[in-house]
Parts: C-alpha cells; structure tokens; sequence
C-alpha cells in the first residue's frame, strides 16, 4: 500500500510534467496574436497547478492545504478549458492534445476527491 507520501511525490511529479508538456508544444507554435493570449494564460495556469500543489504539501494547517487544493483545482480547470480552445482553433493535433486532456481529466478527478476528503475533515 502507498503512502500518502508516495502520492504526494507522484503528483509533484506529474503536474509539473503536465505543464512541462504543455510550455513545450505550445512553444514552437508560430506567433499570431490570438494563440499569443491562449499561450500567456495556459503557461500561467498550468504552471499554477504545479506550484500550487508543490505547496499542498507543505501547508502548515489542514485549512491552509485546503485552500491550496482549492486553487489547484481551479487552474486544472482553466488549464482544461484552454485546451479545449486550443482544440477547436485547430493550433495542436489532436494526436498531441489528447495525452494532455486526458492528464488534465486524470489530474482534476484526483484533486477533487482529496478536496473533498480535505473538506469532509476539516473542523467545523
């Protein structure tokens, strides 16, 4: 059986890879405006979730993890919705996109089940 240690460390490393991928294909994109704003936000939510839940594990409190997982699952989100975008403006293959959405979907459907595990523990 893992440890939540275990669990911690495996999505340190998988939402930094997800942003990773994601700075990566959009980078070698040829510049057009319209792509230039979908970029800026996508590298800013993407890069968020990382960082944000690097700092899930080292809140201080039970209510502070919380509120980083709040904002995890937040930029999740909005990292979804800018690959959904970016899909139906056509800008990366589908075969690219796919491995990414699907790591979101994973990503979001995890976050939101310790949200809600967090949230059910938390002192009233």
């Amino acid at each position: 059986m893992m440890s939540n240690l275990d669990y911690n460390q495996i999505f340190r490393d998988r939402t930094k890879k997800l942003c990773i991928l994601i700075l990566k294909e959009l980078s070698v994109l040829k510049y057009s405006e319209d792509l230039a704003v979908i970029r800026k936000q996508i590298y800013r939510s993407s890069t968020s979730v990382a960082a944000n839940y690097r700092a899930v594990g080292r809140a201080r409190s039970e209510k502070e993890k919380f509120a980083k997982l709040c904002v995890v699952v937040e930029e999740v989100d909005e990292t979804q919705f800018w690959l959904e975008v970016i899909e139906e403006m056509s800008y990366l293959s589908t075969e690219k996109l796919n491995p990414l959405k699907a790591e979101c979907d994973e990503i979001v459907k995890v976050m939101t089940t310790y949200k809600k595990k967090l949230q059910d523990n938390l002192p009233r």
